[in-house]
């Protein structure tokens, strides 16, 4: 197959290409025009392979078969077509179909963009299935043009902090992906030697809470048990992700509809604090350490300075902290409830400064849906509703949206999203174009709005705070390997485990 696209993100530019695929991985790119380079010139036509079996069947003696010159003859004859052979349309077309690759034309205002690989997604299968599915949770991924997704260890029962979890996780995923599935492992208190049997299992790391995870069997390390956790990382050489807020610092929230008693519940400081325990673990035990979705920009001057010591330290944001501001929550509106919170426009712009400047490495959901009733719409008590935003199918076109105000480029966008997620977790095959390359793409019309309708999602419940939103980009089409999602068939999506 060969995809023509007038607008391609390559190596963080975007440019006109021509992508050669086969057996679904990216064979050849030709860039700045439809030329094709002389590694991926067209073969000779061949036919198809029971043709070609056919033949060479006719065409060989059986063994111990004596032969004479006539037999020869005859079967050098019937291997190849009979010069004159009357042939019809339909044939030549059938045979013009054999020979020549599916070639692709992508139209004027379509950008083709790596899938994105998005590592901090909430499946909550098995035990909480409700809440969502693998099955629904892959098809809003692929409809928004996420071809791989890594899942968290919590909210599915059991929590994935054991192999015979993560086996069970795997049976309840298997047949239903409609794109790539990895996993997390998780990190509690008690399962220190569980962690090196989930490693060599696949695992793409572990997560772990600094405080109160919100559901009883996912428990939260003490300061202590964290240092024993990373230590155990670091020798096994696994990435260790962390929910970063300090408990000591969280405040009860009082119930009611305004969101103010919440975000005051949740100072920036609890981040600060939690990552600077992250920094000084890394730095003592020479772990690799990652904060997920950072709401507080406050935290960004420690992390950079963390860096710049050498410490192996990256950090994610997310798009409804890129796309809201505290100031445009309403009363009531338990849909926008997510921990750590929404800030501030001052701390938002600081958080896409931090983007801009490479101080925060990358943008992923945190996608955590829950049922209607546990978001208490009914009657908006913040206290009460569950903390959580589902926005797997719409993060690239809220982060687009959001970036394109900011005279932001796609491409980085697409950097953000794609590229630099697969790097952190090892997935060098994919989340971008070029040779070599899994050919997991979407095609991405950027300048195209549509109106958020909760109930058109693939989500399973229709709750967000997107909703009524006009979002710029539309996901017209998925590609997985190389051939087109459809949400229509049975799902084609593979169990992908750690490689490194």
């Amino acid at each position: 197959m060969i995809i023509r696209a007038p607008r391609a993100i390559i190596d963080g530019r975007e440019v006109p290409a021509e992508v050669t695929i086969e057996d679904g991985l990216i064979v050849a790119i030709c860039v700045d025009g439809f030329e094709t380079p002389p590694s991926a010139a067209p073969q000779p036509p061949r036919a198809a392979p029971v043709v070609e079996e056919a033949r060479s069947a006719v065409s060989k003696p059986f063994p111990g078969e004596s032969t004479s010159p006539v037999v020869e003859e005859a079967r050098s004859a019937v291997s190849k077509p009979f010069p004159g052979e009357p042939t019809s349309p339909v044939v030549e077309e059938a045979r013009s179909a054999v020979s020549k690759p599916q070639i692709i034309t992508l139209r004027d205002d379509e950008v083709l963009i790596p899938g994105l690989v998005d590592t901090h997604v909430h499946v909550n299968e098995p035990g909480r299935t409700e809440w969502e599915g693998f099955a629904s949770a892959t098809r809003a991924a692929a409809a928004g043009g996420v071809t791989t997704i890594l899942d968290m260890p919590l909210n599915s029962i059991p929590a994935t902090t054991t192999t015979r979890a993560l086996q069970a996780k795997k049976e309840a995923a298997r047949g239903q992906a409609y794109v790539d599935v990895g996993f997390w492992g998780g990190a509690v208190p008690g399962n220190l030697t569980d962690l090196e049997p989930l490693h060599d299992a696949g695992v793409f790391g572990f997560k772990c809470f600094l405080l109160d995870s919100g559901v009883e069997e996912f428990a939260p390390l003490d300061a202590r048990q964290f240092v024993e956790a990373m230590t155990e990382t670091a020798r096994l050489g696994a990435l260790l992700i962390a929910h970063a807020e300090s408990g000591d610092l969280i405040g009860d929230c009082a119930h009611g509809r305004s969101y103010t008693p919440f975000l005051d519940s949740r100072p920036t400081q609890a981040e600060a604090r939690a990552i600077d325990l992250v920094i000084d673990t890394a730095r003592a035990t020479r772990g690799k350490a990652h904060i997920v979705h950072l709401s507080a920009s406050d935290a960004i001057p420690a992390v950079r300075k963390a860096r710049e010591a050498g410490i192996d330290l990256t950090i994610e944001t997310c798009p409804h902290y890129l796309f809201f501001d505290a100031a445009e929550v309403p009363e009531g509106g338990t849909q926008f409830k997510c921990c750590p919170p929404i800030r501030d426009g001052a701390n938002r712009d600081a958080l896409w400064a931090g983007l801009v400047d490479g101080d925060i490495d990358y943008v992923v959901t945190d996608h955590s849906p829950s049922t209607v009733d546990l978001k208490q719409l009914d009657t908006g008590d913040f206290a009460d509703a569950w903390g959580g935003i589902a926005g797997l199918q719409l993060g690239l076109a809220a982060t687009w949206t959001a970036a394109r105000r900011r005279r932001i480029p796609l491409a980085d966008v697409i950097g953000w999203m794609a590229t630099a997620t697969a790097d952190r977790v090892g997935l060098t095959d994919r989340g971008r174009i070029a040779v070599g390359a899994r050919a997991d793409l979407a095609v991405l019309a950027p300048d195209e709005t549509f109106e958020v309708d909760v109930t058109r999602l693939h989500h399973k419940n229709p709750v967000s705070p997107y909703a009524g939103h006009t979002l710029h980009g539309v996901v017209r089409r998925t590609y997985l390997a190389g051939e087109e999602v459809d949400l229509d068939a049975a799902p084609r999506g593979e169990l992908i485990e750690r490689t490194r």
